[in-house]
């Protein structure tokens, strides 16, 4: 009879059900078998409700759909554009930098594929960029900036690991310190890749001019102030991230509905309706997961798996070769924030076990995922581009791997230097 209940579970996820439907339905069928009362699940349901951190989350994740609707990416864009177009290189260095920072604002959703590449794709061949070139860069960028602040999946990952209380103590703004430098090596070796690859080719700059300048300030005065904002708020630690998630949205609701008057009051009310749900639907499979997770620690499965990795993989090293192998091929299948939800309270015990930090398990984690969201098969990125940009999707895969061999590099440096995470975290 279990047997037939793991069967019609297993079936569930092959025929499309919703993730919180199966993880629920696993939580459900472990606690019958452990004689558990279905009441827990309720109980973990308040729990993460109760987490202060979690008010950040529906806030921010309003903020990125404000940013998202409005005309920010093209007045980004433009203010980039006039300050760093002259430098060699410099319309590929905007567009790194641009998507890395709507990215982490907006998250992972594939918009700063939308926004920003159909500002960019045609920029960048109309100054001599070749067009796989052109491709691969705002499809690879799609998810560049998962490791600055304020990034959803940063901040779920680091709800998700203090609810496992699994190792060192840490905070969320310790995520945040930790992914800075890793995302600029990130965009630096993208950078220096770019002028490479085009150092034979005569790619046209945009002649720097201070009436440019003023003028693409001047158009983004509103908007320039956010980053600094939320920075502040966020690294100076004068306020929670719940505060400075508060501050945002507020800020970002008066500039793009009362000043710039971009977003009338009915569509307010429909970016509500979205924005909401997407996070309802993250919390959902956040509380289903966490009570999944009590089953398979009840059931002693990460003792197990790390019992036998122990016997199987002496070092850390290896193990770490082992997780980003792991990573990588579940980015290219799974949604990030189904990844953080349920492999995160497996591995992070593992991880702590053979001596690895939560705070550079998750820019691991992170790193990874980032570039799962290019990865073939289903990487969702290749798909929104193929879309937006009416190229077929193996066009797409050859654009990518370029770029995703030099992110690889980049994890790989990640992953074996530690202080490239940890240099401002107190152990």
């Amino acid at each position: 009879m279990t047997a037939v209940k793991f069967f019609l579970i297993t079936l569930m996820a092959v025929i499309g059900s919703p993730i919180f439907v199966v993880i629920l339905a696993a939580a459900m069928l472990g606690f019958y078998l452990n004689e558990i009362p279905l009441q827990i699940i309720a109980v973990e349901i308040y729990r993460i409700a109760d987490t202060p951190m979690l008010v950040a989350l529906p806030l921010f994740t309003l903020t990125g759909y404000l940013l998202a609707e409005s005309n920010t990416s093209q007045r980004l864009v433009r203010v980039s554009q006039s300050l760093i177009g002259w430098a060699p290189g410099g319309l590929s260095i905007i567009a790194f930098i641009t998507c890395a920072m709507f990215t982490a604002f907006t998250g992972a959703s594939g918009v700063t594929i939308v926004a920003i590449g159909a500002l960019l794709y045609p920029a960048l061949q109309q100054v001599g960029y070749s067009e796989r070139f052109s491709l691969g860069l705002i499809t690879s960028s799609g998810s560049l900036g998962l490791l600055l602040a304020p990034s959803l999946p940063l901040i779920l990952y680091g709800i998700i690991a203090q609810q496992m209380n699994t190792g060192p103590a840490f905070t969320i703004q310790d995520l945040f310190v930790a992914g800075a430098i890793p995302a600029l090596l990130m965009i630096t070796l993208l950078t220096i890749y770019s002028l490479w690859s085009n150092r034979h080719q005569n790619i046209e700059r945009q002649r720097f001019t201070w009436p440019e300048v003023a003028a693409a300030l001047w158009e983004a005065k509103w908007e320039i102030p956010l980053p600094f904002i939320v920075l502040a708020g966020i690294y100076s630690g004068y306020f929670a991230i719940s505060e400075t998630a508060a501050v945002a949205t507020f800020y970002v609701a008066v500039v793009e509905i009362l000043i710039y008057r971009e977003i009338p009051m009915n569509r307010l009310i429909s970016l509500l309706l979205r924005s909401m749900t997407m996070v309802g639907g993250i919390i959902v499979i956040l509380a289903a997961s966490l009570a999944l997770t009590n089953v398979l620690i009840d059931a002693q499965v990460p003792t197990q798996i790390f019992d036998w990795l122990q016997a199987h993989v002496s070092s850390k090293l290896t193990f770490l070769i082992l997780l980003n192998l792991f990573l990588l091929v579940l980015g290219a299948f799974l949604d990030i924030f189904a990844a953080i939800v349920i492999i995160v309270p497996l591995i992070l015990p593992l991880a702590v076990n053979y001596g690895i930090h939560p705070v550079h398990l998750g820019i691991i984690f992170l790193a990874n995922m980032q570039i799962g969201y290019f990865t073939p098969p289903v990487g969702m990125n290749l798909f929104i581009a193929s879309y937006r940009f009416k190229k077929p999707i193996t066009e797409l895969y050859q654009a990518c791997i370029p770029f995703m061999m030099v992110l690889l590099f980049a994890v790989l440096l990640i992953t074996y230097i530690p202080q490239l995470s940890m240099m401002f975290i107190t152990p």
